[in-house]
C-alpha cells in the first residue's frame, strides 16, 4: 500500500553530519542547492528545511534514529535495564565488553554514548538551521504563512532535546546554526527541562490537530498530538528531571511544582493528566488486537500516535532489532540473516508469567519467540544444524554464555512486529512503521499521574484495566506497582523500560546476572557520561562520577 504513497520529504537536503560539540562550530555545508534554488516556496521549506530532520528520525546506519538501528538511543535505553540484554554467546557478542559493560552499568566503558550524543545534536543543529531559514522565508514573503512550519521545527528540536536531556542530564541549549563555545555549554538538567516544557507548549496550538501515523499529508510529521505525548511524558518524569543532583537520593515533590497549562495552574499530576486527556479527546482509542499494533500495514492502528514510516521503496530507514535479536536458523526459515543476540531476561520472563501456563500473558506469545519455534508463516518446525528442534530457553539466560550448553539458544526472542516476508536488506528494509508513541502509554501514564496525585479508585482502575482487557487479562486494582508492572507487559521492546526504572527509583538495583555496582549505589548512573571530546571544546565539567 505504501509503496503507491510518495512522500514528499524524500526530496530533503542532507544535513552536514557532526562528529562532536567543535565540529558543530565549523558548519561548512557542500552538499546543498544554491539558496536561491531552495527556498522559494512554502514546499520548498517543508522539503528542503525539514525532510531531512524527518526522515533522520530513523536512521540507516549505528547509532542513528530514534529507534531501528544499533548501538543508538533505543539500545541504551534498552540494554541497560531489566528487560532485555545482549549476552556474551562464546565469539559472538563480546565486541570488547561493550555490551556486557552497558547491562552492569559500567557506562564509561561503552563506546557508542558519545556517537548517540552527536546524533541527537546534528539533529538540534538541523532544526536551528532550519528555523533560520523559515525565518527568512517569513521575512521575504511576508504574504505566506509559514507558522506551522516553524512550529514543527521548534517542537522536533525539543524532541531531540527531550532524548538528550533524559539520557546524559545535563545538555546545551543553543538555538543557532553557528553557536559559539559559550553557547554550547552545558546547562543543568532542570533547566533544560524547563526549557522544553516551554518550547513544546509554545508551539502546540500552532499545530494542526492530525493523525502524524496516517497516510496523507502529515504522515510522520510533528502534530498537535506528538507534542502533547512529550508533554505528558516529559513531565511524568518531572521530578527527575527537575533534579540537578541526582547522586544525594533526594527529588523535588512533584505535586508542589505548579505548571501554567493553557492560563490554568496544575501540579505536575494534574499537568500530565490534562495532557492524556487532550490526547483522549482526538479520538484515539486501542487497536482491537495487540498484536495491529506492530503489524505490515500498522499505519492503520487508531492506536499509533508517532511512528518512524517504513517502506521496501519510498525510504532508508533500518529496523535491525528483530533481526539482531533471531537465531541463525531461524532467521533464515524467515529468509533474514540473524544475529543470535539480544533476548529477553529472567525478569521479563517473570512478570510475563512464563512457566505458567495458562497463568502467563496472553502478551507473552506475541512479545516473544520462546520454547520450540515454527516457521510463523508455514508452521514448519525450524531446527538446528543438526537436525534437532531449535528451543529457546528464557530462564537459561545469563550474562556470559561462553561455553554454556545453552550457549546458542539461551533467551526470549524479539517477535512483537510481523514478519514482512517481501522485506529487502535482510529483513531490515521493512514496511512495518516502528512505533515510537502509542495510546496505550497514554492510558497508563495518565493512571499512574492520578495514582501520585493520591487519586486512587475506580477511575484509575478503569485506565489500568483498559489496557489488560484488550489482551483478555483480568482486571487489576490500579497501584503504582501494577502500573509498572503493566508498562513492562504492553511496552516491552518499545524503548522505555529505562525512563520508567529511574522514575521508580529502580533503576540502580540488583538483578539476575547484574549486582549493584558502586556507581548504582552513588546514583550517578541514572545518566550516561558527556561525550569527552564535547567536554574538551565546550568547556564543561563531564557528569558526577565518570
Amino acid at each position: 500500500m505504501k509503496r503507491y504513497i510518495i512522500y514528499s520529504l524524500l526530496m530533503a537536503a542532507a544535513v552536514l553530519s557532526m562528529t562532536s560539540c567543535d565540529k558543530f562550530l565549523e558548519d561548512n555545508p557542500t552538499d546543498r542547492l544554491p539558496e536561491e534554488e531552495t527556498y522559494n516556496s512554502v514546499k520548498d521549506l517543508l522539503n528542503n528545511a525539514l525532510g531531512s530532520i524527518y526522515l533522520n528520525i530513523g536512521g540507516s546506519a549505528p547509532s542513528q534514529g530514534l529507534q531501528g538501528t544499533a548501538r543508538g538511543v533505543w539500545d541504551l535505553n534498552t540494554f541497560s535495564t531489566d528487560e532485555a540484554m545482549i549476552p556474551t554467546r562464546g565469539a559472538d557478542w563480546y565486541d570488547g565488553g561493550i555490551w556486557q559493560n552497558l547491562f552492569l552499568h559500567r557506562f564509561g566503558n561503552v563506546d557508542f554514548t558519545g556517537d548517540t550524543w552527536n546524533y541527537l545534536f546534528k539533529e538540534v543543529l538541523a532544526c536551528n538551521r532550519a528555523i533560520e531559514r523559515i525565518d527568512a522565508f517569513a521575512e521575504s514573503h511576508p504574504s505566506e504563512d509559514v507558522s506551522g512550519l516553524h512550529a514543527e521545527a521548534r517542537a522536533l528540536r525539543a524532541m531531540f532535546l527531550f532524548y538528550a536531556m533524559d539520557l546524559y542530564g545535563r545538555v546545551p541549549l543553543f538555538v543557532s546554526s553557528s553557536p559559539t563555545v559559550q553557547q554550547m555549554e552545558l546547562q543543568d538538567r532542570s533547566v533544560a527541562f524547563k526549557h522544553i516544557i516551554d518550547e513544546l507548549q509554545a508551539v502546540e496550538g500552532d499545530l494542526p490537530v492530525v493523525r502524524s501515523t496516517q497516510l496523507g499529508e502529515y504522515y510522520g510529521r510533528m502534530t498537535r498530538d506528538v507534542v502533547d505525548f512529550l508533554l505528558a511524558k516529559a513531565l511524568l518524569n518531572a521530578e527527575v528531571y527537575s533534579d540537578d543532583d541526582w547522586t544525594d537520593a533526594q527529588r523535588p515533590d512533584g505535586s508542589t511544582m505548579m505548571w501554567n497549562v493553557g492560563g490554568e495552574t496544575m501540579n505536575t499530576w494534574q499537568a500530565v493528566e490534562h495532557y492524556c486527556v487532550t490526547i483522549e479527546a482526538s479520538g484515539y482509542t486501542l487497536a482491537a488486537e495487540f498484536k495491529d499494533n506492530f503489524d505490515i500495514s500498522n499505519e492503520e492502528s487508531p492506536e499509533l500516535i508517532f511512528t518512524i514510516p517504513m517502506d521496501i521503496y519510498n525510504y532508508s530507514n533500518r529496523f535491525t532489532q528483530q533481526f539482531r535479536s533471531l537465531h541463525y536458523n531461524h532467521a533464515s526459515a524467515l529468509g533474514l540473516n540473524g544475529e543470535n543476540g539480544p533476548c529477553a531476561t529472567v525478569e521479563a520472563m517473570t512478570a510475563f508469567g512464563y512457566s505458567k501456563g495458562v497463568k502467563s500473558d496472553t502478551r507473552l506469545y506475541w512479545t516473544y519467540y520462546y520454547d520450540n519455534v515454527f516457521h510463523d508463516q508455514t508452521g514448519e518446525l525450524v531446527t538446528l544444524d543438526d537436525g534437532s528442534p531449535l528451543v529457546y530457553y528464557p530462564l537459561a539466560v545469563k550474562l556470559d554464555l561462553s561455553n554454556d550448553p545453552y550457549e546458542k539458544t539461551a533467551g526470549a526472542r524479539m517477535r512483537k512486529y510481523e514478519i514482512d516476508l517481501a522485506a529487502m536488506s535482510d529483513g531490515q528494509l521493512r514496511r512495518n512503521d516502528i512505533v515510537l508513541f502509542r495510546y496505550a502509554d497514554v492510558l497508563l501514564m495518565r493512571c499512574e499521574a492520578m495514582l501520585r496525585d493520591g487519586r486512587a479508585g475506580a477511575e484509575a482502575d478503569t485506565l489500568l484495566n483498559q489496557v489488560r482487557s484488550r489482551s483478555r487479562m483480568e482486571s487489576r486494582t490500579a497501584t503504582l506497582d501494577n502500573v509498572l508492572e503493566e508498562r513492562l507487559l504492553e511496552l516491552a521492546w518499545e524503548g522505555w523500560r529505562r525512563n520508567d526504572l529511574i522514575r521508580y527509583g529502580l533503576f540502580t538495583r540488583p538483578y539476575t546476572d547484574r549486582p549493584q555496582t558502586d556507581g548504582d549505589r552513588m546514583g550517578y548512573t541514572i545518566v550516561f557520561p558527556i561525550p569527552g571530546e564535547t567536554l574538551t571544546a565546550c568547556g564543561s565539567p563531564q557528569n558526577p562520577g565518570y
